[in-house]
C-alpha cells in the first residue's frame, strides 16, 4: 500500500466514477464504483481514502482516517524524541588551573563525550597571560590526553583575542574541540593517544 500523502483526497472528494477499493483488514475488492465504496465505507463509519491517485484505476482504502493521523502525528513525535541533538559543552579553564582540577573538568568532559556532545575547552588569560598562549596549549594538551580514548579533535587548536586601537591582536583565549569517538582496542588507544598530542605539538 502507498503512504497516504497529507494532502489526501478521501469521501466525497473523490470524483473518479470507479476505483480498486482495499477494505479496512486489507482485502482487495477490486475496481467498483465509487458510490459504491462510499456506501460501504459508511455502513461501517469509516472513511474512503485515494492512497493512490495516479494509477489506473486510482486505488482507494476504507479506514479510520482520523485514527491514522493521529498515530503518524505519534510517531513522528516518538521519532523526534529518538533523535539525538547534538550539544556543545564548553569546559573553562584559567592558566593557573590546577591539576586536581584538570583531572575533575576532563571527568565532566568525559561525561559529555560518552553522551554523544562536542566538547569545547577553553583556556581565558587575564592580562600578561596573554604572552604565555603557549601555556594553555599544554593545558589542552592535557585534557586531550585524558581524553584520548572517547575523544577526537575536530578542529585544530584556535586563537581568539581582541583587536586594540593601538596594539596588535593577542589571544584572549585559546580553545579546542573534541568529538565522541570509539576505540576498541589498548593498542587502539595507544595509537589514538599518540596521535591526538601529535596533533598538538604541531600547533
Amino acid at each position: 500500500m502507498n503512504v497516504i500523502s497529507k494532502n489526501f483526497t478521501c469521501n466525497e472528494s473523490i470524483r473518479e466514477k470507479e476505483i480498486r477499493v482495499i477494505d479496512s483488514e486489507g482485502n482487495q475488492l477490486g475496481v467498483i464504483s465509487t458510490k459504491e465504496a462510499l456506501q460501504m465505507a459508511e455502513e461501517k463509519d469509516l472513511d474512503l481514502v485515494m492512497i493512490s491517485p495516479t494509477a489506473v484505476p486510482p486505488v482507494c482504502k476504507i479506514m479510520d482516517l482520523g485514527k491514522y493521523i493521529y498515530e503518524q502525528s505519534k510517531k513522528e513525535k516518538e521519532a523526534k524524541k529518538k533523535q539525538k541533538v547534538t550539544v556543545i559543552k564548553e569546559i573553562r579553564c584559567s592558566l593557573t588551573i590546577e591539576e586536581n582540577d584538570i583531572a575533575i573538568k576532563a571527568k565532566n568532559a568525559r561525561k559529555f563525550l560518552l553522551d554523544g556532545d562536542k566538547v569545547k575547552i577553553t583556556v581565558r588569560f587575564r592580562g600578561r597571560e596573554m604572552e604565555l598562549s603557549h601555556l594553555g596549549a599544554k593545558i589542552l594538551e592535557n585534557f586531550a590526553n585524558k581524553l584520548a580514548d572517547v575523544g577526537n579533535i575536530e578542529k585544530p587548536i584556535k586563537k581568539e583575542g581582541r583587536n586594540s586601537r593601538y596594539h596588535t591582536k593577542k589571544p584572549d583565549m585559546i580553545w579546542l574541540f573534541l568529538t565522541a569517538s570509539v576505540v576498541s582496542s589498548s593498542q587502539d588507544i595507544h595509537n589514538h593517544t599518540a596521535s591526538v598530542l601529535s596533533h598538538l605539538r604541531h600547533w
